[in-house]
Parts: C-alpha cells; structure tokens; sequence
C-alpha cells in the first residue's frame, strides 16, 4: 500500500516543482487554455444545434400529439448534450497533450534537466512525435471505450453496480491517464506503447496513487487546465524513477580480517593434515 502514497507523492512533486517554476507553468497553461476555449465552443454549438439534429433524425414523431412529442424530442436532446459532455471528459487530456505535445515535450525536459543526469531526446520530427502521440491516444481511447462498455454493463448489478463498479471505473480511468502523462517522458526514452503498459502494470499500486486523485480532480470544472503542468512534470519525475530507479545504498564494510585470518582474495592455506 506503500506505493499508493508514493503516486500520490509524484503528483504532488509535480505541481510543487512548477509552483517553483512560474515560468513553465504559465507555459504549460498555454495548450489547456486552448484545448478549453475550442472545447467550450463545441459545446456550445452543441447545446444550440441539439434540438435541431434530434429534429432532423426524429421525423417519424413529426405528427406526434402532444405532449408525446416534445418528452421524446426533449429527453433525446438532453442525452445528445450529455453524450457530448462524456466526450469532452474523457477526450480532454488526450487532445490537450497532442494540442501540447511542443510545450509539455519542452517543460518534460526542463524537469529531466533540474533533475540531473541525462536528459533523453528523440530524435523524432515533429511530424512524426505528433503521429506517434495521436495514433497512441486513439488506441488508448479504444481501450478505455471497451473497459467503459464492460463497467457500464455491470452497473446494472444491484449493490455491486452502484458500489464497486464505479470505484473500479475510477481505478481504469486513473490508470489510462498515468500512461498518456508519462508518455511525455517516456517517447523520449524510447519506450513504445506496449512497453509503457507492461511498465505501468508492473508498478499498478505506484500508477494508480498517481492517476486516481488527478481523475476525481478532473471532475471539477476548470481544474484539468491548471493542474496540467504539474500533471506533466509528476508524470515526468515518476518515469524517471520507473525507468532508472534509484540504486540501492552499499552495504557498509565490514571488520577487515582478523589475525590470521585468510583474506578473501588470497589462496586458502593447506590444512595440517598435507603437510
């Protein structure tokens, strides 16, 4: 359970380092800010055009009387806005990291470099960082849609559903969004997806004290935005130690070899019994 407090420790190591940091953490801002602006505008035009689009794919309930009409059409637009919102949610992260991928590479390896010791590079351009990083979100998507399905699906469990189901969906979620921070840091060294995965899984306790909290914070509206670079530079610090962990300490040295004692590195003396 040590490794829970230990995630959780990253993320708070991560937002104390760009609190240290006002620069890189007005610069990490940048694609959240973006990424809300563009997000708060789709919704927007959604929340205008939903009743028209469930117009449209309803003509059938056109010579409906009412009120029959305006329940179906009413509630089949709330759950139009709502389905978008869900999306808005569980995409955010994954398109602010592809809006962000120069920035949060940049204060990724700003925090390698105040760390000491090699700062990983990949050598990739940009082109190519940004596909590799869109084609990794998509699968990730997929995966969390499929374990959504599942959960969704065991909702319907009395007391189960409503109890164990949603933490679990929390566990998922908090987990798939460890591995999109950490493969900021984590493309730079190299690693590919199916190798971040088998990383993280052998870590789980360590990747969950990480990514749970940041999800139930996300909840809150706005908060994703400001907590974004601290998200980047933890996610950072912890795959510096999942990578390279940091050497044990040396036994201490021992008494030396007593009087007559044979030291370890000479030939043993022959017993009585050959001479």
């Amino acid at each position: 359970m040590s490794d829970l407090g230990a995630g959780f420790g990253y993320l708070m190591k991560g937002q104390r380092w760009v609190a240290q940091h006002g620069r890189w953490f007005g610069f990490g801002l940048l694609p959240g800010l973006v990424t809300l602006v563009v997000y708060a505008g789709a919704l927007i035009g959604l929340g205008y055009g939903a009743d028209d689009l469930v117009g449209s794919a309803t003509p059938f309930a056109d010579d409906w009387s009412s009120p029959w009409q305006g329940l179906l059409r009413t509630g089949l637009t709330a759950l139009v806005f709502v389905f978008g919102l869900f999306l808005a949610v569980i995409t955010f992260t994954a398109v602010t990291l592809l809006v962000g991928q120069p920035f949060y590479e940049s204060l990724s390896e700003e925090v390698d470099r105040s760390e000491g010791g090699e700062v990983p590079e990949s050598g990739l351009p940009l082109w190519q960082e940004l596909w590799i990083s869109a084609r990794d979100s998509v699968r990730i998507l997929v995966r969390v849609a499929l374990y959504g399905i599942i959960l969704f699906a065991c909702g319907f469990i009395p007391v189960v559903g409503q109890t164990v189901v949603p933490a679990i969906g929390f566990c998922v979620s908090g987990f798939f969004l460890a591995e999109e921070l950490t493969a900021v840091a984590l493309q730079r060294r190299g690693m590919v997806l199916k190798d971040r995965l088998v990383l993280l899984r052998g870590r789980r306790l360590l990747v969950l004290g990480f990514g749970v909290p940041l999800v139930l914070s996300f909840l809150i509206p706005f908060v994703a935005v400001f907590l974004m670079p601290g998200a980047v530079a933890g996610a950072t610090l912890l795959a510096r130690d999942l990578v390279d962990p940091a050497p044990a300490p040396d036994p201490e040295p021992g008494p030396g070899p007593g009087p007559g004692t044979a030291d370890s590195g000479d030939a043993p003396a022959p017993p009585a019994w050959s001479a």
